[in-house]
Parts: C-alpha cells; sequence; structure tokens
C-alpha cells in the first residue's frame, strides 16, 4: 500500500442537480483509502453552479466533478479551460493548480477521455478483423459532444448523429466544424451503413426497445452513458445480438472518473479497488441497506 507524503487534507466535490444517487464518492473515496490520502469527497447538490460559488473559491478544494446541469456554466468560475473542454463545450472536471502565479481552477473534460479508452481498447481486440470505422450517437445533449469527440480521436471515420431536435444537432455538427466532419440523420431507420460502435445520451426514461431494433449488425461495441436504471432499452436490445460488446453507463463513470483521480492525484488510480468498491456498494443497495 502506497502511503502519500502529502498530509494536506483536501476536499473534493460532485456539483449537479438531482444527484443524490450519484457514486462517484464510493468510487474515489477507495481510491483515496488506496493510497492513504487524507481527503474527501461528497454530494452538493444545487440548481445553480452560482450556489456552490463559495466551494470553488476555498482553499481546501482539491478538486471537483461536475455533472449536469452545470457542464455548460461552469466555466465562468474557471481561469482557465483545457483546449478539449473549449472544443466540445462542457466541463465535468475541476482541477485545482497552486503556482507561482496563484491560484488556478482548470476546466476538463473526462467524460470524453473515459469513452475513448473504451473504444480503443475494444478496436486493439479488433484489430485483425474488422476495427470499426462506422459509429452512431444517440442524441445530442452535453454528452453527445463528448461521445462524438471519443469516436473521432478512436479513428472512427464517418461519425453519424440522431437527435429529435434536428436544430440542437445542427448546433452540435457546426460546433465541430473544421476538427471533424458529423453527419445527422433524421431517424435511426436512415443509417446507410450498419455502425461498428453506438453511443446512447438520451434518458433511457425517453427510449424504448422497439427504436432501437434495427441498428445492429453482426458484430460491435455498443456503450451506454445514462445509468439509472443500469438496464436500458438500449442495452437490452444489443445484448440480444451476438457479437456485440455492451459497455453500461455505469462503467462509463468508472472510466471518467479514472481519469479524473489521474489529474487530481498525479497517481495511477487502483481500477480493481475502486470497481470493486463500487460493486459492494450495489450489492447493499439491492439488499436495501443504503
Amino acid at each position: 500500500m502506497f502511503s502519500s507524503n502529502d498530509s494536506t487534507s483536501k476536499c473534493f466535490h460532485i456539483f449537479g442537480s438531482g444527484i443524490s444517487f450519484s457514486i462517484s464518492p464510493v468510487i474515489h473515496t477507495s481510491g483515496f483509502l488506496h493510497y492513504n490520502l487524507p481527503h474527501t469527497y461528497d454530494i452538493r447538490e444545487s440548481d445553480s453552479i452560482d450556489d456552490v460559488a463559495e466551494l470553488i473559491y476555498d482553499e481546501q478544494l482539491g478538486g471537483a466533478s461536475v455533472t449536469m446541469p452545470h457542464k455548460l456554466h461552469v466555466h465562468n468560475y474557471c481561469t482557465e479551460q483545457t483546449k478539449t473542454a473549449q472544443l466540445i463545450g462542457a466541463i465535468n472536471t475541476l482541477v485545482i493548480k497552486n503556482t507561482s502565479e496563484g491560484r488556478r481552477v482548470i476546466g476538463d473534460n473526462t467524460d470524453w477521455s473515459g469513452l475513448y479508452s473504451i473504444i480503443t481498447d475494444y478496436s486493439k481486440t479488433k484489430a485483425q478483423s474488422h476495427p470499426p470505422t462506422t459509429g452512431l450517437v444517440i442524441g445530442a445533449g452535453g454528452a453527445s459532444r463528448a461521445a462524438l469527440y471519443a469516436m473521432h480521436k478512436a479513428g472512427i471515420q464517418s461519425i453519424y448523429l440522431v437527435n429529435r431536435t434536428a436544430s440542437v444537432a445542427e448546433k452540435v455538427k457546426e460546433n465541430f466544424k473544421g476538427t471533424f466532419e458529423i453527419t445527422i440523420l433524421p431517424n435511426l431507420t436512415d443509417l446507410p451503413q450498419m455502425p461498428d460502435v453506438i453511443i446512447g445520451t438520451v434518458p433511457a426514461t425517453a427510449t424504448s426497445e422497439e427504436q432501437f431494433q434495427s441498428l445492429f449488425g453482426s458484430s460491435g461495441l455498443c456503450i451506454e452513458m445514462a445509468y439509472k436504471p443500469r438496464q436500458t432499452p438500449l442495452l437490452t436490445v444489443a445484448q440480444r445480438h451476438q457479437g456485440w460488446k455492451t459497455v453500461t453507463g455505469l462503467e462509463v463513470l468508472l472510466a471518467q472518473g479514472y481519469d479524473q483521480f489521474r489529474l487530481w492525484t498525479g497517481l495511477e488510480p487502483p481500477k480493481e479497488g475502486m470497481a470493486k468498491a463500487v460493486a459492494e456498494h450495489e450489492r447493499q443497495q439491492a439488499k436495501g441497506m443504503l
């Protein structure tokens, strides 16, 4: 067990609305315990990012996770943003750096990098047969921007976007103009070719199994970003097709959390321990112990 030389206790939070169920505290507290770091991580729920401004300014802040609806507005409290966060147009991670010039609050995005690691790990297993070249993103909210960028960085050449409101999808396409091309389709049934990678970014309650029936060819990777509930209509349909690997929203949450942990501590995340802590938390919840 590694023991950190940094004995300064820092506070870490997750900022968002409707996040009382968040398991991010389980993920990061497990990582801190692994390295004997004296830090804390808790949920700070608010309707507006302005309501937690004092926590961002607090000298004890070590970093923060940011979820909806604050991802698009927290930049107002950042001294700078990474180029990736600027391009995606959303921040899900605050990183604090203390330099000779003063305290810096850096807005970053690990939603895309978590997805990127999942896609590239899958691509390695398909390298000798059929590496993924075609991707589909369902939904055009904040999460979709990270999904689209992750596909682009993973080398997927043909990227399709489907959203209920076409004008919203057009804005997302315009956001990435000059970086990579996105083809917007009016309906899921209009795909000109079968996708190798599908990423769902729409709340599960707004979807049904029927709308996904025509999406799955012989093999591919299906990633669900929603993790409440764990089993979604998209995953259910994908799992009926042999040759398709499915990734739950919980696995996506872990993947982006690993990257957050690296940014905050400079240490490698204890992935196995974090995943086990989440699994144990899930078991206790199922038994009604939490």
